[in-house]
């Protein structure tokens, strides 16, 4: 589980604050309502089901998906492998230090449980494999069906 103190920049916060400051404070002087929003979105993903494929909404857009379903035969599940990727380093500057290295792929961690749960709840039929992987890119969560 993610500890937010061992971040450099909400430890340093916290610790320069004083007190009994903590991760929340930190976000509350740090973040506004709509990146709170945002966040929202990144934990709690909404799906989509398009010809067999579970895809998360966020990467499915119809004539991309048509490309990838042409190039791969249809296949459901290298599909989703193909679409459902969510590199942290497009969207999250991390320094290239152990710490901050690890905490980005603890995060890539608690967004796959987060997306597990989510998934589970839409489609209490079906069973995923949502994985944070460690990539020489930095952290990627993915998701496919288990069929």
């Amino acid at each position: 589980m993610m500890d937010p103190l061992r971040v450099r920049d909400v430890r340093e916060w916290t610790q320069a604050v004083g007190s009994d400051a903590d991760y929340l404070d930190y976000l509350s002087q740090q973040v506004g309502l709509g990146e709170w929003a945002a966040f929202t979105r990144v934990f709690m993903p909404r799906f989509v089901e398009v010809e067999g494929c579970v895809l998360w909404d966020r990467v499915y857009e119809p004539g991309n998906f048509r490309i990838w379903h042409e190039r791969l035969r249809g296949d459901a599940t290298s599909i989703e492998a193909t679409l459902n990727q969510f590199p942290l380093a497009l969207y999250i500057d991390v320094a290239e230090d152990p710490d901050s290295e690890a905490a980005a792929q603890v995060l890539a961690e608690e967004i796959a449980c987060s997306w597990d749960r989510c998934l589970r709840d839409a489609f209490p039929d079906r069973s995923f494999r949502v994985v944070a992987s460690d990539t020489e890119d930095g952290p990627v969560v993915s998701f496919t069906t288990v069929r």
